[in-house]
């Protein structure tokens, strides 16, 4: 299961950067997506350890300012994003060692929303004509991602 279906990825491409987007390279963008949100919540995971708690806080996941103000942009296109997909996606990973506090995984579809914007937004910076990129793009504004965060 993915964190986002097809539809809902298409319009929030479309808004964010007018990008248009085909289901085969669906797959690859949310692959990227649910990657960069396991690696946030793994380094959540490893901040709550040091803190001496057993459950992840919202505090504990590296949100920087700018992906803080994403997540602003990301609620000005009004898409919502389901709690339950990104769950459902989850469930499929390696178990993290402590829970989500309540607070943090009510917030999951925005940083998702957020994470998908970024990765809309890189692709439209290395290339301000394109209207539909490229798995080469995508993995590229991947890379990217990877990169900075």
């Amino acid at each position: 299961m993915a964190v986002v279906g097809f539809a809902k990825l298409e319009a929030l491409f479309r808004k964010a950067a007018g990008l248009d987007i085909d289901k085969n390279k669906a797959k690859v963008i949310t692959d990227i997506v649910e990657k960069k949100l396991y690696d946030l919540l793994l380094i959540g995971e490893r901040n709550a350890k040091y803190n001496g708690r057993d459950v992840i806080w919202e505090c504990d996941v590296p949100l920087t300012k700018g992906f803080l103000e994403t997540i602003q942009k990301f609620k000005e296109l009004e898409e919502v994003l389901e709690l339950k997909d990104i769950l459902d996606f989850l469930a499929t990973q390696p178990p993290l060692k402590y829970p989500l506090e309540a607070e943090l995984e009510n917030k999951l579809p925005e940083i998702v929303g957020a994470l998908l914007f970024i990765l809309a937004r890189i692709i439209k910076e290395i290339d301000e004509n394109c209207k539909q990129p490229s798995v080469e793009d995508i993995e590229r504004a991947g890379r990217i991602l990877d990169l900075t965060m």
